[in-house]
């Protein structure tokens, strides 16, 4: 399962990864990419315990896997009335894929405890530590291959469009999409692109071919188990998750998870277009984001261990300061042809923070909701995908230093908010530690208090 999903996403993620690049002109490829998780919103929501009753949990992954393909083959002949379409058919894909796959990883860690002896707990985890380490090297694969196909040849960037003395003035913070992508991002010879095409969907048909010869059914270790979605309809669970979506704590936990969608959207797609395609050529893109990609899985795995010993908010507050650094440093920085390795740098310290935002607050998530962590996580993903949806269609029509201030300020609006949250489970954390104080508490702010059975302080 774990090296399907490499596979799969070696190719949507390369080819994600170019798009603000080489389908820059009238920003179509980032209004691809839009579509993507406008499809991805409304499949989260609808589909995914629909399509795994209807064809189950591994033939709905084999088959989600398919409808990525239409996206890549798109690339061929880029168009708005091709790409958009195809990144809805990805986006309605990916909500049963995800799920499916979730729902598999979940049954067998639980059948493998009964003839195991060990707690399922501890083996769900070691499953989904052991899937993502393999997932994430799609980062590697994807990037490279993009990498070595454009970067043959003469790899041109934006020396040759425009005079050298120049590049401090369009590139970097300057950078408007719209205006500068035609005269700076040269467009990619079509072999180039066709070579591209062949070996993603040949890394497509692979994945699903992996899931449907060597992946088990799950009728084999589903015996007495309920059925998928904790035997919720679809209109069930989107009216959980729509009940959640109006809780105090997750209203307030609103803008850091769009902060979070559009940070990644930030680098993916404004970052790589003004400052690496614009400065050293495309070619050099997937170099960069496999940097991104090692790092951030290296963080993953780093920051869950530091977090034991100092804490979700001391990661978090590091993130934020050192986030505050790279965004000044994009405002002010003119970047230079041969200053290309700083780009490098970036790439690893973009990572490094996006694990710290990543890890701790999917762990903070888990814990602000128990029992409703279904719903919770749709939440997340929803608002997530909203962050990314911002980012990929006002690319087009601000520069970057727009952007980046606007990247800043939700920064610092949605940590302020997270600390409000972190401080009223901090608080109830205490309660429950120091019962007496907190029963004290409670009756005086509960003039109605009548004693333990009044439901107004059980509530409290």
């Amino acid at each position: 399962m774990s090296i399907a999903f490499m596979v799969q996403f070696t190719a949507y993620s390369g080819a994600a990864n170019l798009q603000s690049s080489i389908n820059a002109e009238a920003g179509l490829g980032t209004a691809s990419l839009a579509a993507v998780y406008a499809g991805l919103i409304f499949s989260n929501i609808f589909l995914p315990v629909l399509v795994i009753k209807w064809l189950g949990t591994k033939w709905a992954i084999s088959l989600s896997f398919i409808t990525y393909m239409p996206y890549i083959a798109s690339q061929l002949y880029p168009r708005f009335y091709t790409l958009i379409p195809a990144g809805l058919i990805v986006g309605l894909g990916g909500g049963p894929l995800w799920c499916a796959k979730c729902t598999y990883i979940t049954v067998l860690s639980e059948y493998h405890s009964k003839i195991s002896n060990i707690p399922a707990e501890a083996l769900l985890a070691r499953f989904f530590g052991l899937f993502f380490m393999i997932f994430q090297m799609n980062q590697v694969w994807g990037n490279l291959i993009s990498s070595i196909v454009l970067s043959t040849g003469d790899n041109k960037a934006a020396v040759t469009a425009v005079n050298a003395s120049a590049i401090p003035y369009v590139c970097g913070a300057n950078f408007l999409p719209n205006d500068d992508a035609d005269d700076v991002l040269l467009a990619q010879p079509h072999e180039k692109i066709e070579m591209l095409v062949g070996i993603y969907l040949a890394c497509m048909a692979a994945a699903a071919f992996i899931v449907a010869v060597g992946v088990d059914s799950m009728k084999r270790y589903d015996i007495g188990r309920p059925s998928s979605g904790s035997g919720l309809s679809g209109f069930a669970l989107l009216v959980v998750t729509l009940r959640l979506m109006f809780h105090p704590k997750q209203l307030l936990m609103v803008i850091m998870n769009i902060f979070v969608g559009y940070q990644q959207a930030y680098f993916g797609a404004d970052f790589t277009a003004a400052f690496v395609s614009c400065i050293i050529g495309t070619g050099a893109v997937g170099f960069v984001m496999m940097t991104y990609g090692l790092a951030d899985a290296i963080g993953c795995i780093l920051t869950g261990y530091i977090a034991k010993f100092t804490g979700r908010v001391a990661l978090i507050c590091s993130a934020t300061a050192i986030n505050t650094a790279m965004f000044i440093t994009i405002l002010l920085w003119r970047p230079q042809a041969h200053l290309s390795y700083t780009l490098y740098v970036f790439a690893v310290i973009w990572g490094l923070c996006d694990s710290v935002w990543m890890v701790q607050l999917n762990a903070f998530v888990g814990t602000l909701f128990p029992g409703q962590e279904e719903a919770a996580y749709a939440n997340f993903r929803l608002w997530e995908s909203v962050g990314y949806i911002i980012a990929y269609v006002i690319s087009p029509y601000l520069r970057i230093s727009e952007k980046t201030y606007l990247l800043l300020v939700m920064m610092f609006v949605g940590v302020f908010l997270f600390f409000i949250v972190e401080f009223k489970e901090s608080r109830n954390r205490n309660c429950l530690v120091i019962n007496n104080d907190c029963d004290k508490e409670s009756k005086l702010k509960d003039k109605s208090y009548k004693g333990n059975d009044n439901p107004a302080f059980q509530n409290s």
